[in-house]
């Protein structure tokens, strides 16, 4: 099998979908210089690289990820709160890499 991506189009594929979505995705493959048929081009890619879904299927919901991602956060700053080590101002812009 070539590469999915580059390799000669011959056949056509059809999805129904909303159009406030197709517009919104068109929108952000758009920032990265892709077409929507792009963007399922390399998904279909990834998955056949994968030899399944390119990514982790679950059955957690928005509202599930959220409290998840936020657990996490609240985790981090609490080992910041438990952190004796102060720095300057100065030195915080240069550790995240915001000094000039």
């Amino acid at each position: 099998m070539g590469n999915v991506v580059s390799s000669a189009k011959t056949d056509m594929f059809r999805i129904r979908m909303n159009p406030e979505i197709r517009e919104e995705l068109e929108q952000i493959y758009a920032k990265n210089g892709l077409t929507l048929t792009d963007a399922v081009n390399v998904f279909f890619q990834q998955s056949i690289n994968a030899g399944g879904f390119p990514f982790a299927v679950n059955e957690d919901n928005a509202e599930i990820i959220k409290a998840k991602a936020l657990s996490r956060l609240m985790k981090e700053l609490q080992k910041g709160d438990d952190c004796a080590e102060v720095c300057s101002a100065d030195d915080a812009r240069k550790l995240l890499g915001l000094s000039e």
